[in-house]
């Protein structure tokens, strides 16, 4: 298991990595799906919602008791969550972020308590009570003229903890952080990394069980509006057929879109694109399915790809395949980005990150981009069920990009794609079927 140190000695290269948007969708792209007729492709494909199995209040109990472990390994006494993914994964409990103050505070030892805006106590208990807790679980609440923050540092001083250190969860705002120090001077604030990523990072077999049935949503999705592309479409018009394609299969989801040139943007550009014949185009995006993500990226042409599209294709394609085939348990993250990396390099694609603008991937699971990250300068050790995107690029400024990224989990005693590669830029979808 990742220590404390390995997540603070990667601070300096992952810094900031962890806030990166779940997806790099185009405002456009998130467009409302179309109305009126879908495309027979669209129209034909059948709900797979029943397939998702919902997380369980018993899953979320053992979640809570490995948190607690991870913090008397790490000398935490306490941990500090508040709005967001953290929240969701050890609670259930979704709550919209403000300036106000609605917290849960794990103890290394007993149960958790909460502090709730008084005026927001009938929605917080409604919550707290559908989650893993007991019925006497505790919140306090506090009016608008209080400080929530001393009833976090007198919640924890009648657990015993008056001094010692409170981990801080990473998605919490500087004002609430500070906020804690100054009502508890006497205790150290500090990261709880090592806590929520060390029990995020490593998925269960659900989780697995959700991430895959999401990947398999877009591919089909993927698929399913690529039949119905046209040229003349813009590129917003193909985002709704993408995002259409997620409704029918049960799922919101969607996708960016970039022709052309544009495709040599990684995330893309906001211009308005119209889609011709023999035009290269990269999608990105995904959905979720029970609060997990899928993350896939596919290049393909509308018609005849020139010799140089396939010519780079076939390089990302090795470099994806060179990726998958170094993750394996025990490797460093970084090794995996060098075994792409290099071989772009090795075809004429280089130096370093001039054509290949990025890592090779991110851990992912609940946030589209988590902990940890296949980037150089990591080298923490891959553990089995790690989930990450196998994303590599070459984009060429003015010309065009290609991408292919599949979801990757590490098993006992290698990786996986969750999605099967993409083989071709004039047949990207062949053989995906619904099923």
């Amino acid at each position: 298991m990742t220590s404390r140190r390995d997540f603070l000695k990667l601070g300096a290269v992952t810094a900031g990595l962890a806030a990166a948007p779940e997806f790099a969708w185009t405002q456009e792209s998130e467009a409302p799906p179309p109305t009126g007729a879908l495309p027979a492709p669209i129209a034909k494909l059948k709900s797979m919602r029943a397939q998702a199995r919902p997380i369980t209040n018993d899953e979320r109990r053992q979640r809570l008791q490995h948190a607690q472990e991870l913090m008397q390994r790490n000398r935490l006494d306490a941990i500090f969550v508040m709005s967001g993914t953290s929240l969701m994964y050890y609670s259930g409990i979704r709550w919209s972020g403000g300036e106000r103050t609605f917290a849960m505070i794990l103890p290394a030892k007993g149960d958790a308590f909460f502090v709730c805006p008084g005026f927001e106590e009938g929605r917080g208990r409604e919550q707290i009570e559908r989650g893993p807790f007991s019925k006497s679980t505790e919140v306090r609440t506090w009016q608008e003229d209080e400080s929530p923050y001393q009833l976090v540092a007198q919640g924890l001083k009648d657990r015993g903890i008056s001094t010692g250190t409170i981990g801080i969860e990473e998605g919490v705002r500087y004002v609430f952080a500070a906020g804690v120090a100054q009502a508890a001077p006497q205790m150290k604030i500090a990261s709880a990394t090592p806590v929520t990523a060390g029990c995020r990072q490593v998925k269960s077999a659900h989780e697995l069980e959700l991430m895959r049935l999401a990947s398999k949503v877009t591919l089909i999705a993927y698929a399913a509006a690529w039949e119905a592309l046209k040229p003349g479409m813009t590129q917003v018009q193909f985002g709704q057929l993408v995002a259409a394609a997620h409704q029918k299969l049960g799922f919101a989801g969607g996708a960016s879109v970039n022709v052309a040139e544009y495709s040599a943007l990684p995330h893309g550009s906001a211009t308005p694109q119209v889609i011709k014949e023999n035009a290269i185009l990269l999608i990105d995006g995904g959905c979720s399915v029970e609060g997990y993500v899928s993350d896939l990226s596919r290049t393909f042409v509308l018609g005849k790809a020139t010799d140089k599209m396939k010519q780079v294709f076939d390089i990302v394609h090795a470099a994806q395949a060179a990726a998958l085939k170094q993750a394996r348990p025990g490797v460093q993250a970084q090794s995996v980005d060098a075994a792409a990396r290099d071989l772009i390099i090795a075809k004429g694609y280089g130096p370093d990150y001039k054509y290949f603008t990025h890592r090779v991937g991110h851990g992912m699971g609940m946030d589209g981009h988590e902990w940890p990250y296949l980037v150089r300068g990591n080298t923490m050790p891959l553990e089995p069920h790690m989930t990450f995107s196998d994303e590599p690029g070459v984009y060429i400024r003015g010309e065009f990009g290609v991408r292919l990224e599949d979801d990757m989990h590490i098993t006992e005693d290698g990786a996986e794609l969750l999605t099967p590669q993409s083989n071709s830029l004039e047949k990207p979808f062949e053989g995906v079927a619904q099923g």
